[in-house]
């Protein structure tokens, strides 16, 4: 519990607008940067230089939130960096790929990618275009698929950050998990039938998409073109936070957990962390990252365990299943 409780009330962030440095001539992916955390996240690393695109379901939706992170840049003339989006539905997996691509016509490097989207418990039954249960769909077998098609773009920044001697680990790839995780999750992780067969309970499922990103950092990170560019490949908890991902979660459950809400801000400041510090280096592979920014001080054992013993690459190689005919 006491895990747990130092997620929901964690110790102050270390790392915020405040003292993080000059981001000039670095890139950011950011999905689902048009709302709640990546949103603030695109504002902070906006305001520090950095250039950011952000993806959200719309070019409506990415162009409103490009204005306004512009329109939140006032104090910050002359260190602002680029901001610039693509409309990614992630619903569907026969439109990424073509949006993929124009996210490497408009960067050749992506120096942090930040897999922030995601779907939480919408209406039981809700599933993508290709039939898939909406979370797993959502949360994870589309950021695979994007992340595989942006992965020449990480290379790049990886190879270039070499020549510049920065540490291993400075290109990173950053899946979004959540409390769900610790809280949800089976003992010993889920079994690969529910993922076949998907329960009614998009509760359940969302906690299966959590672990399944945790999943997913953990399998990428072994892969050739990760292990050989020494490409940082984690997950994070943002935080208990209220943010339009909590829509569908209903007004009874959305009042009991109002008191452990914190502001978007501060879920950015967990992803700032994960994506930025110098804390974390490659020998931090797979590993999870919780609010405001530490090393997960105690993950759940059953749960570790279920990763050394493959669960994970079982769960990614069904996800690449999925996937193989989009990439």
């Amino acid at each position: 519990m006491g895990n747990i409780w130092s997620q929901c009330f964690p110790p102050a962030p270390t790392l915020t607008e405040a003292n993080l440095p000059s981001q000039k001539g670095k890139v950011f992916v950011i999905t689902g940067g048009t709302s709640g955390v990546g949103l603030e996240l695109a504002k902070i690393l906006y305001n520090a230089g950095g250039t950011v695109y952000i993806t959200g379901r719309s070019t409506k939706t990415v162009s409103a939130a490009i204005s306004e992170i512009k329109a939140a840049s006032a104090g910050h003339e002359g260190s602002v960096g680029v901001i610039d989006g693509v409309d990614i539905d992630l619903s569907d997996l026969s439109g990424i790929k073509a949006k993929a691509n124009e996210l490497l016509h408009k960067t050749g490097k992506i120096d942090v990618l930040s897999l922030n989207a995601g779907v939480m418990v919408p209406p039981s039954g809700s599933k993508t275009a290709q039939g898939l249960e909406l979370q797993i769909g959502v949360n994870c077998v589309a950021h695979l698929l994007l992340a595989h098609l942006l992965t020449p773009a990480l290379v790049t920044a990886a190879q270039a950050a070499t020549s510049s001697n920065a540490a291993p680990g400075t290109v990173r790839v950053v899946w979004a998990s959540s409390l769900a995780v610790d809280l949800g999750a089976p003992k010993n992780g889920f079994k690969m039938s529910a993922i076949h067969n998907p329960p009614s309970s998009p509760q359940a499922n969302y906690s299966y998409s959590k672990l399944g990103n945790w999943y997913l950092a953990s399998y990428f990170s072994t892969l050739p073109a990760i292990t050989d560019n020494a490409i940082l490949s984690i997950t994070q908890n943002p935080g208990n936070l209220k943010t339009k991902l909590q829509r569908n979660v209903g007004s009874f459950l959305d009042l009991l957990f109002t008191p452990l809400y914190h502001d978007a801000k501060f879920g950015a400041y967990t992803e700032l962390w994960a994506s930025l510090s110098g804390e974390l280096g490659i020998q931090d592979q797979g590993a999870y990252v919780v609010p405001w920014g530490r090393r997960h001080p105690g993950p759940r054992k059953d749960l570790v365990k279920a990763i050394g013993e493959g669960k994970d690459r079982e769960f990614a190689e069904w996800c690449e299943e999925q996937i193989r005919v989009f990439r």
